[in-house]
């Protein structure tokens, strides 16, 4: 497969899949098995969860993998999460969240032949990962495999997920954008959150924004009215270029077919999630690419 071929379907296939993976920070039942663990519902149970499978880290770890978070926001759960519930109690209880959260969106098609061609696909997709220089990956990539074929696409899924983040946040870093610095140019795009939403879901303020902002207006990134300027909207399409470029090894293995029939049952698999109400109104559309 030529390498443009691999960065196109990287991009492609992210789009289709993501919202399987995406749908379990949104479900109430995530939530209510993570908090029976002993975590604090909400922010604590994303943070955990998703930081588990490195085991205790501090803040400072969660905040640098995750990015654009306030490195405030993550410090107010973390480590307190760690003397709640140990990790493997977390990814315990995430799994089994996530197996009711498949099996109440995708209803039927749970144990459908799709589902399980998926997983298999996913799957052989996903081992072609490696973890140099990816922590988020690592960590992930060191847990069993589940057993039942929803979850081994899940579970897959979460893996191209966090291989593929830590590789955009290596784009990011070296085009010289830190974590709101990011935030606010992908806000910019118009693709994204809108600012409001952007700085309450990630924990800034008015102030921090504002100040980050004047420096990407200092540098020639964003206009006076906080669009993208034309240096802006080259450094955001490099950030995408080399995203996909650093995604493609799992895609150039699957091959040309497998991925492309991967991504044709992940976009139905996710479609049939978001009829079913994954996510709040008008967050997430159903992919079309």
């Amino acid at each position: 497969m030529e390498s443009e071929e691999a960065r196109t379907l990287a991009f492609r296939c992210h789009r289709a899949l993501d919202p399987l993976h995406s749908a379990s920070y949104f479900a109430p039942e995530t939530d209510e098995r993570l908090a029976a663990t002993g975590l604090r519902p909400g922010r604590m149970t994303y943070f955990a969860s998703r930081s588990a499978p490195m085991g205790e880290v501090s803040a400072g770890t969660v905040a640098a993998t995750f990015y654009n978070f306030n490195p405030a926001l993550v410090a107010k759960h973390i480590p307190r999460a760690w003397t709640l519930a140990s990790p493997a109690r977390i990814v315990e209880a995430r799994f089994e969240a996530v197996d009711v959260v498949l099996r109440r969106l995708l209803g039927e098609a749970v144990s459908s032949p799709e589902v399980a061609e998926a997983a298999e696909l996913a799957r052989e997709a996903a081992e072609a990962c490696t973890p140099d220089g990816r922590p988020l990956y690592a960590g992930h990539t060191e847990l069993d495999w589940p057993a039942e074929p929803h979850l081994v696409l899940w579970h897959a899924i979460t893996l191209l997920r966090e291989y593929r983040g830590d590789g955009h946040i290596a784009a990011l870093v070296s085009n010289g954008l830190r974590g709101l610095e990011a935030l606010i140019t992908h806000t910019a795009t118009g693709k994204g959150f809108v600012a409001a939403a952007a700085k309450t879901l990630r924990g800034w303020s008015d102030e921090d924004w504002d100040a980050a902002s004047a420096r990407l207006r200092d540098e020639g990134v964003l206009d006076g009215e906080g669009g993208l300027t034309e240096e802006g909207e080259q450094v955001r399409e490099r950030v995408e270029e080399q995203t996909n470029a650093a995604a493609a090894a799992p895609w150039r293995r699957l091959g040309a077919e497998k991925s492309e029939r991967l991504r044709e049952l992940g976009r139905g698999l996710s479609r049939t999630a978001v009829a079913a109400g994954a996510f709040p109104d008008g967050f997430f559309a159903a992919p079309r690419a």
